[in-house]
């Protein structure tokens, strides 16, 4: 179910200069000697404190009718992080790089399969629905160790699994607050991107949700009224940047008190990054937020005490209009940003 990474794996992609430390020269490693779940309390036990996890799948965008790519979305990360400069401004040490969810021969099996056919996409959302297991068997002994995962790559349908994981470490259902334009709250009709939280909120690993960005006429009305019956709340665009009904800083506080401003319930932070705008992603927008403002809304929510994973979902490189080279160094620039925000966050709230 996991690919473990050692540094051999990296080195194709680090890079080095005289007088100068990169990250992917001081990241911790997982024992390969050990079972994962003794591996990742001997890693704890070695001061790490967060895991960064890849998903290199796009069968949950392709099952809810859109385009591929986010497989990737691992790759262009790990090789614009490890080489940003190891300093004392982000704690390298406490980093361990796991590897990815094992999900090579489900992305094989989704080759050539369209969901415009009825038969297709059937068999992509039952792909799918394999993944979620895959996922949640490699994050559940994370989370069971204490330590933070950083998952990246794939669609945002592995926010199910991701939901489910913590719900079962932490014996209760859990909040997630996710900047987004879409809800993701879609019908129970078989797994796929658009539905993750609408089938954690059934399974009973979801207790409260709210979105962040939400575009008002980017959810269809049945989605925003199933929303509204679970008691899910939403900060539309709209609010934020047409009418500036309030800032999007005060939009992310907002979200937070509804949640619970005192809550110890446990908080996953999402973002689909096609909230970005210009970034490369299966849905890419003109009409989306600035990398500074998902900058801020990762380190604001990752202030937050409860907070326990951080979540990028939907980066799809080969999108990129000027082509993959292009996707791939944009794309990494931009979850690597996302990934220090939440750590300097973490860091600043819980200092060692």
């Amino acid at each position: 179910m996991l690919k473990q990474f050692q540094p051999a794996d990296i080195a194709a992609l680090q890079q080095s200069r005289a007088g100068e430390t990169r990250l992917g020269q001081v990241l911790q490693y997982l024992n390969p000697l050990l079972p994962l779940a003794d591996a990742l309390v001997s890693a704890q036990s070695r001061g790490a404190r967060y895991a960064l996890v890849g998903i290199p799948e796009d069968i949950g965008p392709r099952a809810n009718f859109g385009q591929g790519g986010a497989d990737l979305g691992f790759q262009a990360f790990l090789s614009r992080f490890i080489n940003l400069q190891a300093n004392s401004h982000l704690p390298a040490s406490e980093i361990l790089l796991v590897g990815t969810v094992d999900c090579s021969d489900l992305q094989l099996q989704s080759q050539g399969l369209v969901a415009q056919k009825d038969a297709d996409l059937e068999q992509l959302r039952q792909l799918c629905a394999a993944l979620d297991q895959r996922v949640c068997a490699v994050l559940k002994p994370i989370f069971d160790a204490g330590i933070t995962p950083i998952v990246i790559g794939g669609g945002h349908n592995n926010a199910y699994p991701l939901l489910q994981a913590l719900s079962l470490s932490s014996g209760q259902a859990v909040d997630a607050i996710n900047l987004d334009p879409h809800g993701d709250f879609r019908l129970l009709e078989g797994r796929h991107s658009g539905n993750g939280f609408s089938y954690a909120k059934a399974a009973g690993y979801l207790r409260q949700y709210a979105v962040v960005g939400l575009h008002e006429l980017k959810n269809s009305e049945k989605a925003l009224a199933q929303m509204t019956q679970q008691d899910a709340c939403f900060f539309s665009y709209q609010d934020i940047f047409v009418r500036r009904r309030y800032s999007f800083s005060e939009a992310c506080d907002q979200a937070i008190a509804q949640l619970g401003l005192h809550q110890t319930t446990p908080l996953g932070v999402e973002v689909d990054t096609d909230s970005i705008s210009q970034m490369p992603v299966s849905a890419m927008t003109n009409c989306g937020i600035s990398v500074a403002d998902a900058e801020h809304y990762v380190w604001k929510l990752a202030m937050q005490d409860r907070a326990r994973y951080l979540h990028l979902a939907e980066a799809a490189p080969s999108q990129h209009p000027a082509g993959l080279a292009a996707g791939l160094s944009e794309a990494g620039q931009v979850l690597a940003a996302l990934v220090v925000a939440f750590i300097q966050g973490r860091t600043a709230r819980h200092p060692r």
